[in-house]
């Protein structure tokens, strides 16, 4: 029986994870048969828009993996920075800091996925991740010093530790220990692990040793995608982020619950189906950039500056859309236009087919006029 006392690490069976295994069968057969569905859908595109869907899904991997720690980067100055490492054409902006180095290292994680796991490729990670930051002791080295390294909330007087790593003098072993399990557990390795299976492991041990300073669920992430590129072959395009930081708080919460035994079935079960929603969003996310695409072939040069601008906006939110539509005040807000020319502006969308209206008078809301085919 477990000692809940103390964390996982800390406990004799570590890190020996215990799962029930029949408990992620049907998880993986769907996400294999998901992931042919996905593939036949990128077959049929162009290479252009192939570029386009790529740049896209890899920024709202880079934007919600960052915001999951509560930074917030800009979406254009990240877009331009991940074309400039594809080699693709963009604007001569001058890119931050924060949104170069995530850019970096997320298109090295798409080019590299199949580069072996070892301490020069998260060192690397590590590097790009804390570019230009300042205040910490190690960039690019596993942490040092031996203060503990918690997770904690609440007042200075009375803090809640929801999670303690282990020392610092024990990261280097247990990185080797980490990376061992990593390369025997991948698709041609002596004991290999349904991908599902592997990926959710891979980031609950990644995240409970915590080698970093600072970044480490971000990496963590970063490893759960490489694990999945992995077992299918080729460089996924998985929006894992995005689903995670739509419900983090379940994330912390089944994270918490999981660093205190290393029977992991309620993680793995988690997560697995947090994969499997993320390809599904993928999935939906494809369809709307084709339909996208399709959109702007067929009304390019028949905007003004201002609908140009609010049809961009709304195109910013994805498939789910304008969080209740598009009414004549966003308009109004948007634009800084007049209630009049919003008026004909609208009236004008909704006759190109840009716009479906819905409802009427105060009710009145606006839609992309997108059908979501592949």
């Amino acid at each position: 029986m477990e000692d809940w006392t103390h964390w996982n690490w800390q406990q004799a069976d570590w890190p020996e994870f215990r799962y029930d295994r029949s408990k992620l069968d049907a998880l993986e057969a769907e996400f294999l048969r998901q992931s042919g569905v996905f593939s036949g859908c990128i077959r049929h595109v162009t290479e252009e828009d192939k570029e386009q869907i790529t740049v896209e899904l890899i920024s709202e991997e880079a934007l919600n993996t960052s915001e999951i720690e509560g930074e917030i980067l800009n979406r254009d100055s990240l877009q331009s920075s991940i074309r400039r490492n594809f080699g693709l054409d963009t604007d001569n902006r001058k890119i931050p800091p924060a949104e170069q180095g995530i850019a970096q290292m997320m298109v090295e994680l798409y080019r590299g996925f199949d580069e072996p796991m070892c301490d020069t490729l998260l060192f690397r990670w590590h590097e790009s991740l804390m570019n230009g930051r300042r205040d910490l002791a190690n960039i690019g080295s596993y942490r040092t010093g031996s203060n503990p390294m918690q997770v904690v909330s609440g007042p200075l007087h009375d803090p809640k530790i929801h999670f303690e790593a282990l020392p610092a003098s024990a990261v280097p072993a247990e990185m080797e220990g980490f990376m061992r399990w990593f390369i025997r557990t991948s698709p041609k390795g002596e004991t290999p692990l349904p991908i599902l299976t592997r990926a959710s492991i891979a980031h609950l041990y990644f995240v409970t040793i915590h080698p970093f300073e600072d970044g480490n669920g971000r990496i963590g992430r970063a490893i759960a995608e490489k694990a999945i590129s992995e077992g299918l072959g080729h460089a996924a395009l998985i929006a894992l982020s995005l689903t995670i930081n739509r419900a983090r708080k379940t994330y912390y919460e089944l994270l918490e619950r999981s660093n205190k035994g290393n029977e992991i079935t309620e993680w793995l079960v988690y997560f697995a189906q947090t994969i499997l929603d993320a390809q599904a969003h993928s999935q939906e996310l494809v369809e709307f950039l084709i339909a996208k695409t399709k959109f702007y072939d067929r009304l390019r040069g028949q905007f003004n500056e201002r609908q140009d601008k609010v049809i961009a906006r709304m195109m910013r939110e994805g498939p789910s859309g304008f969080k209740g539509g598009l009414s004549a005040e966003n308009y109004i807000r948007l634009t800084g236009t007049s209630r009049a020319t919003a008026t004909r502006d609208l009236l004008d969308l909704v006759e190109k087919q840009a716009l479906v209206r819905t409802g009427t008078l105060k009710s009145t809301r606006y839609h992309l006029y997108i059908t979501l085919q592949s």
